[in-house]
C-alpha cells in the first residue's frame, strides 16, 4: 500500500463510524466543512494551501486488498464492511477557497458534501494535509511581509518533522512567495526553483579557507555563494576580496556571501564594508541560522545591509505556533442543519459561503459568512472543485497559486499586516445565518 494514498493513513474512529453508518444506513447527505478558530494574535490571517494534495488522494481514494485484509484480520469489524469496502469511492462535491487564498478565523476554506460515510471517512487526512500546509504558508507569509521585497529561501527539510513534511513545506514556502528551496525533490516534483551553497563541513574539509572557496567556484562557475562564517567572519570576507581578482580573469563571479551564525546584523554591516572597500558592490549578502519573521523584522529594522534569507526549522515546524486550532464539522446532514454546541468551541450550522467585501482602493474591507444558497453582494470565496467525486478543472500550476497569494496579502489591510500587534480583521454574519443559528439551538 503507498503510504500517502492508502485509506488507513486515518484514526481508528473514522473506520468504526463508517461500519455503523452502512449497518444503520445512514447514507444520506452530509456537509462537513473545515475551518480554523482564533489563533493568538500573531496570527489574524491565514493563507490557504493543500487544496491540490487533498483534491487528487479524494480522486484517488480506494480500499486496496491490502487495506481490505488488515480491516478483516484485525478482529475490530465485520466481513460484511470489509466486503463493502471493495467498491468505496469519494463520489461527493467539493467546494474550496482556492491555494493562495487569505482568511481568518471561523471561515470554513472547503466544504464538503457527500454521503455521510464518504464525508466522514476523509476527515483525518484531509485535515492533515490541509492543517499542515496553510499552517506553514501562514507562517511563510508572514516572513514575506517582514523581508520587504528581499530573497526568502527554504532550507527547513533537514528538521521538518518527516519527508512529507519537508516537501509540503518546502511547497508551502514557495505559495507564500519564498523565490526557492533547498530540497531537491520538491524541484523535481513540483517544479520549484532549487538553489544551495555548501555546508561548513566543505570549509572544515579543506586545510585552506581560501582554496575551499577557489575549489567550488570554480566547480560551479554559475553559482558561486561562499560560507564565510565557519572561523573569522570578517577576516573570510577579506579571503573573499582577495580571490575575486583571480576568479573574475576566469568569467567567474562571486554571487554572494552567506552568514549563518553570530550577530547577523552587525557581521552584514561590517562585512559590507570589507566586500564594498574591495569592489565587490554587487556581491550580495545573505543570512540563515534560526531565522524567523521576527528576527527578520529586527535585522532590516536595524539597517542592516542584508539582500536575503534562509531560513528553515522556525518556518517549516512553524515553532512559535506548532499547529493550527483547525476542525472539520458536520454543519448538516439529512437536509437538517448541524452544529456543536459545546462551550468555548461552539461552531456555526449549516452549509456555507464566505463573501468578500473590497474598497474601492482594492483593499479588504470585511468579509460576510452567509448561507450557501444565499444572495450576497461580494465575492464568493468557495468556488466549485469537484462534482460526483471528479475534479472540475486541471490542477492549477504553482505559478498560478503564487500569484494569488501575491495579490491576495496585496489587499490585506496595513493594520492587519502589521508586525507586531496586528489588527483584527472584521468578519461578519448574515441576518439569516444569525436567525438560523438561533433558530438551531
Amino acid at each position: 500500500m503507498e503510504l500517502t494514498r492508502t485509506p488507513l493513513l486515518t484514526d481508528l474512529y473514522q473506520l468504526t463510524m463508517l461500519q455503523t453508518y452502512y449497518e444503520q444506513d445512514m447514507t444520506e447527505t452530509a456537509v462537513f466543512e473545515f475551518f480554523v478558530r482564533k489563533a493568538p494574535v500573531s496570527r489574524p490571517f491565514y493563507l490557504a494551501a493543500g487544496l491540490e494534495q487533498v483534491l487528487d488522494w479524494l480522486e484517488q481514494l480506494r480500499f486496496g486488498e491490502e487495506e481490505r485484509q488488515w480491516i478483516s484480520e484485525s478482529g475490530l469489524f465485520s466481513d460484511a464492511f470489509a466486503d463493502r469496502l471493495a467498491g468505496f469511492r469519494f463520489s461527493g462535491d467539493v467546494d474550496a477557497m482556492p491555494e493562495g487564498t487569505v482568511f481568518f478565523p471561523d471561515e470554513p476554506i472547503i466544504r464538503v458534501t457527500a454521503p455521510l460515510p464518504e464525508a466522514q471517512l476523509v476527515e483525518s487526512r484531509l485535515m492533515n494535509i490541509l492543517h499542515f500546509q496553510t499552517l506553514i504558508a501562514t507562517k511563510a507569509a508572514r516572513c514575506m511581509l517582514a523581508a520587504q521585497g528581499r530573497t526568502l529561501v527554504d532550507f527547513g527539510l533537514r528538521r521538518a518533522h518527516g519527508a512529507e513534511a519537508g516537501l509540503h513545506a518546502a511547497r508551502a514556502c514557495y505559495v507564500a512567495g519564498f523565490s526557492a528551496t533547498a530540497t531537491c525533490l520538491a524541484n523535481a516534483l513540483y517544479g520549484i526553483p532549487v538553489t544551495g551553497t555548501m555546508a561548513h563541513s566543505f570549509i572544515l574539509a579543506h586545510d585552506d579557507e581560501t582554496e575551499a572557496f577557489r575549489r567550488f567556484a570554480r566547480s560551479h562557475p554559475d553559482n558561486v555563494v561562499l560560507l564565510i562564517d565557519t572561523y573569522d567572519t570578517e577576516r573570510a570576507a577579506e579571503k573573499v576580496v582577495a580571490l575575486a581578482p583571480e576568479l573574475a580573469a576566469e568569467n567567474i563571479p562571486i554571487k554572494a556571501v552567506r552568514l549563518d551564525s553570530g550577530d547577523l546584523a552587525e557581521h552584514a554591516r561590517r562585512v559590507r564594508a570589507i566586500l564594498d572597500r574591495g569592489g565587490l558592490t554587487e556581491t550580495r549578502i545573505l543570512a540563515s541560522g534560526g531565522l524567523d519573521e521576527t528576527s527578520i523584522a529586527e535585522i532590516l529594522d536595524s539597517g542592516a545591509p542584508v539582500d536575503g534569507f534562509g531560513v528553515g526549522s522556525k518556518v517549516d515546524t512553524s515553532a512559535d505556533i506548532p499547529f493550527l486550532d483547525s476542525a472539520y464539522k458536520l454543519h448538516a446532514y439529512a437536509g437538517r442543519p448541524r452544529f456543536k454546541r459545546s462551550e468555548g468551541k461552539q461552531d456555526v450550522p449549516g452549509a456555507k459561503q464566505v463573501v468578500r467585501h473590497m474598497q474601492d482602493a482594492g483593499e479588504m474591507a470585511y468579509d460576510v459568512l452567509t448561507l450557501e444558497d444565499e444572495a450576497a453582494r461580494g465575492e464568493p470565496l468557495l468556488q466549485p472543485m469537484m462534482r460526483g467525486g471528479r475534479r472540475l478543472a486541471q490542477p492549477e500550476t504553482l505559478e498560478a497559486v503564487r500569484k494569488r497569494a501575491a495579490a491576495s496579502l496585496a489587499a490585506l489591510p496595513e493594520e492587519v499586516k502589521r508586525l507586531p500587534d496586528p489588527a483584527t480583521y472584521p468578519v461578519r454574519i448574515s441576518d439569516r445565518l444569525n436567525a438560523l443559528m438561533k433558530a438551531t439551538t
